[in-house]
């Protein structure tokens, strides 16, 4: 094949790739409601713990759901992982280490769109482990509901071994062991 022939080649699995990628994130939008909705804006959004009804405790391992509502005027979507800090008394930084995945509690719905009318809210599982002699005395942590550096900073007064934290995917309902 000619230069010309593999620069041609190149450009039609380029072109072919984007379009692919169209399509891929135009199904996404339509399976999570229709209309695609744009990325949820710092500020609009309010992170709290929540127990969700169950408790979540057990060989050492202690979880909460954290809970994302839209406090906005509009529709936004959220997806993916939340950013996670955890902080100690008067807000020093403790060094973390987030998991990305299935937790002791719950299957990770893996990432996807999650979209958010005004007061309607997202949930992930959050789970430590708090039995170890390297456990870690958090007063605080940060949640970055979008990964961005716009965070939300909530009471955890909680030992956490090592530093190190389990999280599933933001899901419309909270996530379960099913």
């Amino acid at each position: 094949m000619t230069m010309r022939g593999l620069r041609t080649a190149a450009t039609v699995a380029a072109a072919v790739a984007l379009c692919a990628g169209a399509s891929a994130g135009m199904a996404s939008a339509a399976e999570s409601g229709g209309s695609a909705a744009g990325a949820c804006r710092p500020g609009t959004l309010k992170v709290t713990t929540t127990d969700a009804g169950s408790g979540q405790a057990g060989m050492n391992h202690e979880g909460t759901y954290l809970k994302v509502t839209n406090t906005g005027n509009g529709t936004c979507a959220i997806g993916g992982y939340p950013g996670l800090a955890l902080e100690g008394a008067g807000h020093t930084a403790i060094k973390t280490t987030a998991h990305h995945g299935d937790t002791y509690f719950a299957k990770d719905p893996g990432v996807h769109q999650v979209t958010l009318k005004p007061g309607k809210s997202a949930y992930a599982d959050l789970v430590w482990t708090h039995a170890g002699p390297s456990s870690a005395q958090a007063k605080y942590l940060q949640v970055s509901p979008t990964g961005s550096n716009a965070h939300s900073v909530v009471g955890f007064d909680k030992a956490v071994d090592g530093g190190a934290l389990s999280v599933t995917a933001w899901s419309a309902t909270p996530p379960s062991a099913s």
